[in-house]
């Protein structure tokens, strides 16, 4: 696989990694890389395949969540890291954390928990669960046909901020990964339960949620950890950005210490 290329800025002590979901790329976190710049070093990547620094894939999770290692130990290699995750960098984020628990001393979630738990599905309304399907499988068929129109189509649909033509088929292949089983398939995974201090972030105004609330009273009864609901949709760094970032900065500042533990 190709290295991810990198965008480092800030020469702070502690390193934020910044890892986001479909259908976006590294510059998502623009607003934020400013605003953290001076405390932090914020290390940003795109996603393999979603753009065109990478073939179109499909990547199966190994490739992501090794691609994901090697930024990390590219970008701090003598520290471990503070993932902060969206959408399906959440997804491959939490999986690299419990898979590599040394390199990650703190997790920023932003509106995707534990998607998909046994406790999530019990949570869900059969409205909502037709809603996940319904999209998910939409952009798995956008992928398959290589149909860049179909995954403008649903990006309009559910308001993703990105620009429609920095948005391609190729982006969807995630979902055909777990709904066609292409490369590889996700099998059963368990479900991201933090060991580490971990600010979660999510949207209250959206058709469905993507965490159950009894994972987030877990996650906010943990030490160092802390749960947010703020009023908007699913891009909620983008909706509400004065409000999202004064809470991480908040946060990472009550948690700085834990940032510079050294690797085992």
């Amino acid at each position: 696989m190709t290295p991810l290329t990198l965008h480092i800025d800030g020469d702070g002590s502690r390193t934020l990694v910044m890892i986001h979901g479909w259908p976006d790329n590294h510059r998502l976190w623009d607003p934020q890389v400013q605003g953290l710049r001076e405390r932090y070093r914020c290390v940003r990547f795109t996603l393999p395949g979603f753009d065109d620094s990478s073939p179109a894939g499909p990547y199966s999770l190994d490739d992501v969540v090794n691609a994901i290692g090697e930024a990390v130990d590219r970008a701090s290699p003598g520290q471990p890291v503070t993932l902060m995750l969206h959408d399906w960098g959440c997804f491959y984020g939490y999986q690299y954390a419990m898979r590599h628990p040394e390199r990650v001393c703190r997790v920023i979630g932003v509106d995707i928990g534990d998607a998909g738990s046994r406790y999530h599905r019990q949570e869900s309304s059969l409205r909502a669960k037709l809603y996940i399907v319904g999209y998910q499988l939409w952009l798995a068929t956008a992928w398959r046909f290589g149909s860049d129109r179909m995954a403008r189509w649903m990006a309009r649909q559910l308001r993703a901020p990105a620009a429609p033509q920095t948005i391609t088929a190729a982006m969807g292949y995630p979902y055909a990964v777990q709904w066609f089983g292409v490369a590889g398939g996700f099998g059963r995974l368990r479900a991201f339960a933090p060991k580490v201090p971990m600010l979660f972030i999510h949207g209250e105004r959206k058709p469905i949620q993507f965490h159950s609330r009894s994972w987030a009273d877990r996650v906010a009864a943990r030490p160092g950890c802390r749960v947010l609901g703020l009023p908007t949709g699913h891009w909620v760094m983008v909706q509400r950005p004065k409000e999202f970032l004064a809470a991480v900065t908040d946060w990472l500042q009550r948690t700085d210490d834990a940032a510079l533990t050294p690797t085992h």
